[in-house]
C-alpha cells in the first residue's frame, strides 16, 4: 500500500512517501499551483491513502485526491503536533510525522462532512454574515437618528420608526449615508428572506432537523446547524463530549491537589455556540425546566453565566433526541425521570 504524509499549504506542499509493498521511501516539496502537485498523486496508484492536517482552503485538494481514487485521512491539527515531542519544527519533520501516524495506525482522523452537508452548511454561513452586515447597517442608521434626537430603539424598524427616519432634516453626506444604508438594508432583507425560506425548506427536508425542532426555542436555523456541526451523533460516547466538542466546558487546570476551573472554552464552532446561546433563552422562555433552572442559576450566579449553562443544557438534549430518536416532549419526561437513566458506556446523561 501507499502511504503519504502531506503538510498542505495553499501554495506549496511537502510530502513523504511510502510504498510498503517495496520499501521505497522519497521526499518532494511540489507546487499546488503549476499541476506538479496533481501529477505526482496522478502517478501514485489507485487507493493510496493520503494523510493531511486540517486546514482552510484545501477542499479542492481533497476533492482532486478522491477523484483520483485515493483515501483522504483529515486529522485533528491539535492532537497531530501534541504527538509530536520534539521542539524542531519543519515542514519535512511534520510530513515525516504523519506519515509515521499512519504507518503507526495512530492518525487521528476526524469525521468529515458529506458534500451535500458542506453546501448546506455555505448556506448558513452565507446567512449569517448577511445578518451581521445587515447590523452593522443598522447600527449606522441609528448613529444618524441619535444625532437628530430621535432614540426608538427596534421601534425604528416599523412602517412609523422607517418614515420618520426618512423624514429626518439631513444634508449634504450625511442625507447621502442615509439614502444608501436604507438601500443596502432593503437588499439585505430580501437576500435574507430568501436564505431564511432556503433554511426552512431544508430543514423540514431532514428528517434529524424536524425532530430537533420540536423542541421549544430551536427553530430551523439552530437544529440544521445542529446536525451539520454534529454529524454522526454515535462517534460521540456521551453528552459531555458534545459539550467538550463545542466548547461549553469550562477550561481546567487541576495540579497537586487543587482545583481551578475558568470560563469556558470556547474551543468549538463559534457559530454553533452563538445559535445555542441565543435559542436557549427562547427555550427558558417557553420549557418549564430550563426556566426554573435558569432562574435558580440567576439567584447565585451572573446572568451571562446562567444563559450558557442554559445553552450546554440544550446542546445535551439535542444530542440525546439524535441518540435515541426521541420528540419533545417525551425526552424531557425520560430525563427527569430517575427510574429510566439515560448512560451509554457507564456514563450518565450529564
Amino acid at each position: 500500500m501507499q502511504i503519504v504524509g502531506c503538510d498542505f499549504h495553499p501554495q506549496w506542499q511537502q510530502v513523504s512517501f511510502l510504498d510498503q509493498e517495496t520499501g521505497e521511501y522519497r521526499e518532494a516539496k511540489l507546487v499546488n499551483g503549476d499541476g506538479e502537485a496533481e501529477r505526482f498523486y496522478r502517478s501514485l496508484s489507485p487507493g493510496a491513502l493520503v494523510g493531511i492536517e486540517s486546514c482552510g482552503n484545501a477542499q479542492w485538494f481533497i476533492d482532486l485526491l478522491s477523484s483520483l481514487g485515493h483515501t483522504v485521512w483529515v486529522g485533528d491539527a491539535a492532537k497531530i503536533r501534541a504527538s509530536y515531542v520534539r521542539k524542531q519544527k519543519t515542514d519535512r519533520r511534520d510530513a515525516d510525522h504523519i506519515l509515521k501516524l499512519l504507518v503507526e495506525d495512530r492518525f487521528p482522523r476526524l469525521w468529515t462532512p458529506s458534500a451535500k452537508q458542506r453546501d448546506l452548511r455555505q448556506l448558513l454561513i452565507h446567512r449569517h454574515k448577511l445578518v451581521e452586515i445587515r447590523t452593522r447597517v443598522k447600527n449606522g442608521l441609528q448613529h444618524l437618528a441619535m444625532n437628530r434626537g430621535v432614540q426608538k430603539q427596534s421601534r425604528l424598524w416599523s412602517v412609523r420608526g422607517r418614515a420618520e427616519l426618512e423624514k429626518l432634516p439631513l444634508e449634504g453626506w450625511s442625507a447621502r449615508r442615509r439614502e444608501d444604508l436604507l438601500e443596502l438594508m432593503k437588499g439585505l432583507d430580501r437576500q435574507v428572506k430568501e436564505l431564511d425560506e432556503a433554511v426552512v425548506q431544508a430543514a423540514r427536508e431532514d428528517a434529524k432537523a424536524e425532530l430537533l425542532m420540536s423542541q421549544p426555542g430551536v427553530g430551523p436555523i439552530t437544529a440544521m446547524a445542529f446536525v451539520l456541526t454534529i454529524g454522526d451523533v454515535s462517534r460521540f460516547e456521551y453528552s459531555g463530549k458534545v459539550a467538550s466538542y463545542l466548547g461549553l466546558i469550562p477550561s481546567e487546570y487541576t495540579s497537586g491537589g487543587k482545583r481551578k476551573l475558568g470560563a469556558i472554552s470556547k474551543q468549538g464552532n463559534r457559530f454553533m455556540r452563538q445559535l445555542l446561546v441565543e435559542a436557549a433563552q427562547t427555550a427558558c422562555r417557553l420549557d418549564e425546566g430550563f426556566r426554573k433552572q435558569y432562574q435558580a442559576r440567576c439567584h447565585h450566579k451572573p446572568k451571562a453565566v446562567a444563559k450558557v449553562a442554559a445553552a450546554r443544557r440544550l446542546a445535551v438534549r439535542l444530542y440525546w433526541m439524535l441518540r435515541l430518536n426521541k420528540r419533545y416532549p417525551e425526552i424531557a419526561h425520560i430525563e427527569s425521570s430517575s427510574g429510566v437513566p439515560l448512560a451509554i458506556h457507564g456514563r450518565d446523561v450529564e
